[in-house]
């Protein structure tokens, strides 16, 4: 079964273009790393939790929205072999394509999918 990467993140609303841009570019560096599907999904309807919420995990202000996304991969040695890649390609570098959003809130992580139906 395929593995994923999960990804939380507060972004500023007003970046939201750019982040979409941002993501697009990274998106093709990712599949021609060997991904086979990036999706972004901006928040609407992301409700404020009393004890844990996506809004709280990011620290996610006012003038922010949270953004869901997740890059499906066939397997986890393919995304090992296709991360290390994509870390190294000068397209997703910083001063190339920076980050439209503060990355020390970005949550992240690697699954093994167990029901895809």
């Amino acid at each position: 079964m395929n593995y994923v990467d999960g990804f939380v993140v507060a972004v500023p609303t007003a970046n939201r273009q750019k982040y979409e841009q941002h993501a697009r570019d990274a998106a093709a560096v990712f599949k021609d790393h060997g991904a086979l599907r990036v999706t972004e999904c901006w928040g609407d309807d992301v409700p404020d939790g009393k004890v844990t919420s996506f809004p709280m995990a990011v620290k996610c202000a006012a003038d922010e929205t949270v953004v869901f996304s997740w890059i499906e991969w066939p397997s986890r040695e393919v995304r090992d072999t296709g991360m290390e890649k994509v870390m190294k390609d000068p397209r997703i570098q910083p001063d190339v394509n920076p980050m439209p959003f503060d990355g020390k809130r970005l949550i992240y992580g690697g699954f093994r999918m167990v029901l895809d139906e």
